[in-house]
């Protein structure tokens, strides 16, 4: 049932074919776990088809080396009228150490995805049940994925603004 779903979580084995030359995963196939994550829950949150429409501060912060064991989590952490926005933590750590002797999973990378809800697979924007941040937690996230949002759209303002010069100039 839609609007119930409000985290998902993924594990699993990071692969030989998923690492570059240096041995660490490409930060390309990470980007591709948090959209399937990130899909995965908005179809969870919205009971729709959803597209990805933005990501913002996507940040990378560890790597992730073959064989570790990677978690992809998913929150929810605001919802438009038709857009549904998740916090994504991608957290590695070697599966061969007991948990509690290595201590907690590394955060690896993190950002905030945005998906929108459609009628259909080639369908028009459809509204998505309402989340209300109840606790202070929650509140702190849906402002933090507001501010990220911003920030991003400042980002696309900047250039275009230098895409704008570029062709002038050209």
């Amino acid at each position: 049932m839609s609007g119930e779903q409000r985290e998902l979580t993924l594990r699993f084995l990071a692969e030989p074919t998923d690492v570059n030359y240096g041995g660490k995963v490409h930060g390309g196939v990470v980007m591709k776990w948090i959209d399937q994550a990130g899909y995965a829950a908005a179809v969870g949150w919205s009971g729709r088809y959803s597209v990805t429409v933005a990501v913002g501060g996507i940040r990378f912060v560890s790597p992730i080396r073959i064989s570790d064991l990677v978690t992809v989590r998913t929150q929810l952490v605001h919802t438009g009228t038709t857009s549904m926005h998740f916090a994504v933590d991608v957290m590695a750590r070697d599966p061969g150490v007991n948990a509690e002797e290595a201590g907690r999973s590394r955060l690896c990378t993190h950002c905030v995805i945005v998906f929108v809800a459609l009628d259909g697979v080639e369908g028009q924007p459809t509204p998505v049940p309402s989340w209300v941040p109840a606790s202070e937690e929650d509140k702190r996230l849906a402002e933090y994925a507001m501010k990220v949002m911003e920030l991003s759209k400042g980002i696309e303002q900047t250039v275009e603004r230098y895409r704008g010069a570029a062709r002038q100039a050209g």
